[in-house]
């Protein structure tokens, strides 16, 4: 059927007119953002990503069990050892307990002297005040890292006099470099954008340390306390040449009077506690680091 005009009608048989919307009006369905349409509903969000523990129970078990392997091992082998009068002697009285205790003694104050030298000077070390004692700062401690632990552990003995201060003084400054490096590393490894946008901001220069770049270094921070530990642990095994005690006494016993089961009996437990101080310190880098930083363990 055609009008007047020869035009046929809108919406008559045959041509079919906009679709009917939902709520009855004619026209195409409005869409949301992505192209969907909307229907008054949302999509739901992803489902969030669970964090997977930082501990697990192969981290918790495997380390103690080796070391309880050693250990039992170690004691079997002495139940079933003839011991000569001098080796009975040198493990009787005492000893055995009061070398170890002597040995986790002079780790804890070490590493406490350590971090106490080490961190403020790397805080003072990355100021703009200090760069030019920073470069002497990295000349000075490639030497440093490179001599011999017994070389920097004699030097302080032979001015000293020997004694638990002489030896301390080298466990020190074996181990104060490589703590050093990693809290420059770590002070540094921030961006550099979030200390001005703090200055910005108007923190003062103690709230930007304390408040961005420290809590940014935690993770380096932590690697670098449980480097000193091992390494003071391995250390202070030489202490009893400076007349410091330690396990180094059973192992400098069993050395100079050919007694091998009070070498092994040293030898052992300086492993065992260096392996025991290294689980201990990992489990503390792990649950002390900030969430969503990435620290090798």
């Amino acid at each position: 059927m055609r009008t007047s005009s020869g035009r046929r009608p809108r919406g008559g048989h045959g041509e079919r007119g906009p679709a009917l919307r939902d709520d009855g009006v004619r026209g195409p369905a409005p869409r949301d953002e992505d192209g969907g349409p909307s229907d008054g509903t949302q999509s739901a969000p992803p489902p969030a990503v669970a964090e997977p523990p930082r501990v697990t129970w192969q981290k918790l078990t495997l380390r103690p069990a080796v070391l309880v392997v050693v250990l039992l091992a170690t004691w079997l082998w002495f139940e079933r050892a003839d011991l000569d009068a001098p080796s009975r002697d040198a493990l009787a009285g005492g000893r055995v307990s009061r070398a170890l205790w002597q040995h986790v003694e002079l780790t804890a104050v070490s590493t406490l002297l350590v971090l106490v030298v080490a961190v403020p000077l790397g805080v003072l070390l990355t100021r703009r005040t200090f760069r030019g004692a920073a470069r002497a700062a990295r000349a000075l401690a490639g030497p440093v890292r490179a001599a011999p632990a017994i070389g920097l552990l004699a030097l302080p003995v032979v001015w000293l006099g020997g004694g638990r201060g002489a030896v301390l003084t080298g466990i020190v400054a074996c181990a104060v470099p490589p703590v050093l490096s990693r809290t420059v590393a770590g002070l540094r490894a921030g961006a550099p954008a979030l200390p001005e946008a703090a200055r910005g901001i108007g923190m003062s220069p103690l709230d930007v340390l304390v408040r961005v770049e420290l809590p940014l270094a935690v993770p380096l921070l932590l690697a670098g306390v449980r480097t000193a530990l091992v390494l003071n642990v391995g250390t202070a095994t030489l202490a009893a040449f400076g007349g410091g005690g330690g396990l180094g006494t059973l192992i400098v016993a069993g050395i100079t009077g050919r007694r091998m089961p009070v070498l092994v009996l040293g030898a052992v437990l300086a492993v065992a506690l260096a392996l025991l101080v290294d689980w201990l310190a990992s489990l503390a880098e792990l649950l002390l680091r900030p969430g969503g930083s990435k620290a090798d363990a």
